[in-house]
């Protein structure tokens, strides 16, 4: 079935992505607040849509397709949004968004020679650093004196995604590069 709850989900996530961007990027009182709300249920749906579609067997080749995207495009529009208001450093994002690209290639590399790669822990500890670091730089200006929360939220999601990288790059390159030969 192609528009099950957890597909409905994940097209609901990818629409809440333009209205977090207008959100985060028109100033008016408590637009952080709205901005929050927005990713963090744009957040939750990410979670929810995989739990329930593996709880009733209802994994579907559209929602295998599009749940990837819809977290990409959620994260990289956030993290985006961002650097316009000068909240995160672009090269930061830059290498963020950059290991997601590159993550895809690799899955697409592997899914061709018939190896999956599934989501590993590292994964995991990049997307929770990622939504942490997110909200908090979304509300950072209303952090005050722990505005640094923020900032070293930011590096830790840094760090969790270049670890991530590696594990998966690790883990995967010498299989399907040498499955290439």
């Amino acid at each position: 079935m192609l528009w099950n709850l957890p597909n409905s989900l994940t097209f609901l996530r990818i629409l809440m992505v333009p209205l977090l961007v207008v959100v985060l990027l028109t100033r008016f009182s408590g637009s952080e607040f709205w901005g929050l709300g927005i990713f963090l249920l744009a957040a939750l749906t990410d979670l929810a849509d995989g739990i329930i579609a593996r709880r009733t067997k209802a994994v579907t080749v559209t929602g295998t397709l599009l749940d990837p995207i819809a977290d990409k495009l959620l994260i990289s529009a956030a993290f985006i949004s961002l650097v316009e208001l000068g909240l995160a450093p672009a090269w930061m994002v830059v290498v963020i968004i950059g290991r997601e690209f590159a993550v895809s290639g690799l899955r697409h590399l592997a899914h061709q020679q018939g190896v999956v790669i599934a989501a590993n822990w590292w994964g995991k500890l990049k997307t929770f650093s990622q939504i942490v670091a997110v909200s908090l730089l979304i509300v950072s200006y209303q952090l005050g004196q722990w505005v640094f929360l923020s900032k070293a939220a930011l590096w830790v999601a840094l760090a969790m995604t270049v670890a991530s990288l590696i594990s998966y790059f690790g883990g995967f390159w010498e299989l399907v590069v040498g499955e290439e030969r």
